[in-house]
């Protein structure tokens, strides 16, 4: 093996050592002919998952962006800290007391976090208070979303990715619009009408919180569908523009709201109304005060479920939530800044390199990330010495599953290689990069560890291709 790669031949079996000779001749090749690779930069760090030797690495030490490769510290880092059985709380409270079905004072919507609340929880809510015997209130409805500090992005989240579901803004009171809980969305539905039409708009949940633009127009069967759903920034107005073919089924985006808190204001508002419930105040944010009287407390999933949909999907607003969490409890500040600190510190105690490391986000859809995949793949093989490991490595997309929240992200990838091997591992994409690093169990039933992260690809998508080709290569070995 080549002594500039860093390894050492003499601690590796005969065999294994053979074995590697013949992994790297391969690799080799394969990388210098890959036409997809001109101008770009790819780094590789292939380790066993038994001893932590390094069995490849090319450019293995050179910081690259990671993409979503991001998620899989800060899962280790929340699993570490918080521990599995973590749940997210929100509360509704009392000012003042009840004389005759009627509240005097103040009700408050505590948020503490939690990315799962649905609509259905406020309606849930708004039962449980008329249950408690409130059937009017005299005074507010008071929104609370302290827990976290008030910023809503995490640094670099750049304008354009603001309007979406993955670029949604993190409060502590929030609210997701199905079970995929991309919290601070609504979904969008386009379906399309008689030519000349213009389609038809849905919003899930229903709510007027945002308001529709809709300039689209239905054009012929069989024609090009050209539709952009969008929302203008710093308001809650979506646009959609363009044409949608009659045959072409409906269209779904997941818009991000803009102010997810007072969303969740205006979803409890409507759960209110529908079970009753009257009040003569003003609807608004403010702080609950220590003397308020808790009316109901609910607790979300805990975490070692909350990382399925989060690692399965590659959730941001997860990763971003667990970041302020994180900061939350450990630092007593729920801030990025303080949240990042914990993730740092938990990476040096997993034996990492911190100093190699820019860590921006928890998502990884920052441009300024930099790992080394060395980094990542040494992050791969410590924590299998961790007793919350078995729910990590089964919260990681697995290669060619059908059900959505097996395979996730790798649901349609590597397919031809599933009878004989099993690929455990975190996808990533952002603008010109692709990532994936992971587990790999190979017909010789070894386990491997990965870490492939490529930089200045023209095209991010032409990544995936290559990554499963990498991985197809080891499998095969």
């Amino acid at each position: 093996m080549k002594e500039e790669n860093g390894m050492d031949e003499s601690s590796i079996p005969a065999k294994a050592a053979a074995n590697t000779g013949s992994l790297e001749k391969q690799l080799d090749s394969y990388l210098e002919s890959e036409p997809n690779l001109e101008g770009a930069i790819i780094g590789i760090s292939i380790r066993s998952a038994a001893t932590g030797d390094l069995l490849y690495q090319h450019n293995a030490d050179t910081r690259l962006h990671p993409a979503s490769n991001m998620k899989l510290f800060t899962a280790a880092s929340a699993l570490s800290t918080l521990g599995a059985d973590h749940t997210f709380t929100t509360e509704v409270l009392r000012g003042g007391q009840v004389n005759g079905g009627t509240l005097y004072g103040d009700l408050y919507l505590k948020g503490k976090g939690d990315p799962t609340l649905l609509p259905e929880d406020f309606a849930d809510f708004a039962k449980t208070i008329s249950e408690s015997g409130i059937n009017k209130i005299s005074g507010n409805i008071i929104a609370d979303d302290t827990w976290y500090d008030n910023i809503r992005v995490s640094p670099d989240l750049i304008w354009d990715d603001e309007q979406f579901y993955y670029g949604a803004q993190i409060s502590a009171l929030t609210v997701s619009p199905d079970k995929d809980y991309n919290a601070g969305s609504v979904n969008v539905s386009v379906t399309p009408g008689k030519p000349g039409e213009k389609p038809e708009i849905t919003v899930s949940p229903k709510t007027d919180y945002v308001d529709i633009v809709n300039t689209a127009k239905t054009i012929a069967s069989g024609e090009e569908e050209d539709i952009e759903v969008g929302r203008e920034h710093g308001t809650n107005v979506i646009t959609i523009d363009g044409t949608i073919p009659a045959d072409t089924k409906p269209l779904e985006e997941s818009m991000a709201v803009w102010e997810p808190t007072d969303y969740a204001l205006n979803l409890f508002k409507k759960a209110l109304v529908n079970q009753g419930i009257s009040w003569t105040g003003d609807i608004k944010t403010g702080k609950t005060p220590d003397d308020a009287e808790i009316l109901l407390s609910h607790e979300s999933m805990p975490l070692s479920e909350l990382l399925l949909p989060f690692m399965k999907l590659s959730n941001n607003v997860h990763a971003e939530t667990l970041v302020k969490e994180m900061g939350k409890v450990v630092k007593g500040e729920g801030s990025f800044e303080k949240g990042l600190e914990v993730i740092e510190e938990q990476l040096l105690n997993f034996g990492l390199n911190i100093e190699t490391l820019k860590l921006r986000d928890g998502s990884g859809i920052s441009s300024s990330n930099l790992i080394p995949p060395n980094e990542i793949s040494k992050l791969l093989y410590a924590i299998q010495k961790e007793k919350w490991y078995t729910t990590y490595i089964h919260s990681l997309p697995v290669a060619g599953a059908e059900e959505r929240l097996v395979g996730g992200t790798l649901q349609d990838r590597m397919e031809d290689i599933a009878d004989h091997a099993r690929v455990q591992a975190k996808t990533g994409t952002i603008q010109s990069v692709s990532s994936l690093s992971g587990y790999l169990n190979t017909r010789e039933s070894e386990t491997v560890i990965f870490s492939i992260v490529i930089n200045h690809l023209l095209d991010e998508d032409d990544g995936k291709g290559i990554e499963d080709k990498i991985v197809s290569i080891l499998a095969n070995e």
